[in-house]
């Protein structure tokens, strides 16, 4: 059974590689293949492409708060990562802006290999702290994922793939997504935030056995302080 889902998501963000590998790991326990297609979200559209500050020390700037909160709530994030077999490095992490990210992950969907890149750069930011706002890391990155290293280049030294970027991020504000991962299952059920194992379990068996069928989607706001909850959100004042 393959079941479609519609995952808006960024790099940066540790629920949404939380919720990527719960994900994989429940339908890979329940026989179920996961179709699915990966939309742009970026929580710092305006992010540089480094920064100096450690990764607390821009996240307490950004969400108004103490470099010693931020550190904590990284420590949290980092627990929840490791139940899930990610090692999270945030003492090394190197923030940056995914535009380009996302123009790749583009074309890597019409390739077949969006789920794969998307996995090399989340495991490269997170665990191997690598500067992923760098275009030279970036392209060494997606050619190990598996894309031609000519295309890689034309499409980072161009605007291709760029709209399609943007009209993923034009459907979230119409879908008034606030937050990241936001998960849709089969085009009927969307749920914003890694939700827990079981949970995920539900859901996806819900959607094999159709007991859903006809549901409206609900895009209900994500709110929360930088990744709470299982949402890595942005802030309201941005």
């Amino acid at each position: 059974m393959s079941l479609r889902i519609d995952i808006w998501s960024d790099i940066i963000c540790p629920y949404c590689y939380i919720g990527k590998k719960r994900l994989e790991h429940i339908a890979a326990q329940e026989g179920i293949e996961l179709d699915i297609h990966w939309h742009s979200y970026e929580l710092m559209p305006e992010g540089a492409a480094q920064y100096k500050e450690s990764l607390p020390e821009l996240l307490a700037k950004r969400y108004g708060m103490s470099v010693e909160q931020a550190i904590q709530a990284e420590i949290r994030t980092a627990q929840a990562a490791a139940e899930e077999g990610i090692d999270f490095q945030w003492q090394q992490a190197k923030p940056g802006n995914t535009f380009n990210m996302h123009r790749l992950l583009q074309y890597a969907q019409t390739q077949g290999l969006a789920t794969a890149l998307d996995e090399r750069f989340m495991h490269a930011y997170f665990t191997e702290g690598q500067a992923i706002g760098d275009v030279q890391v970036i392209a060494k990155l997606a050619i190990e994922a598996g894309l031609a290293e000519k295309t890689v280049w034309e499409i980072l030294e161009s605007d291709q793939f760029a709209k399609q970027v943007r009209d993923d991020e034009y459907l979230a504000q119409q879908l008034k997504i606030r937050g990241v991962p936001f998960i849709v299952f089969e085009e009927k059920v969307a749920i914003p935030g890694a939700l827990p194992r079981e949970a995920f379990r539900e859901t996806l068996k819900q959607m094999v056995a159709e007991k859903v069928a006809n549901q409206p989607l609900s895009a209900a706001n994500a709110q929360g302080e930088i990744c709470a909850d299982g949402v890595c959100a942005v802030p309201n004042n941005s």
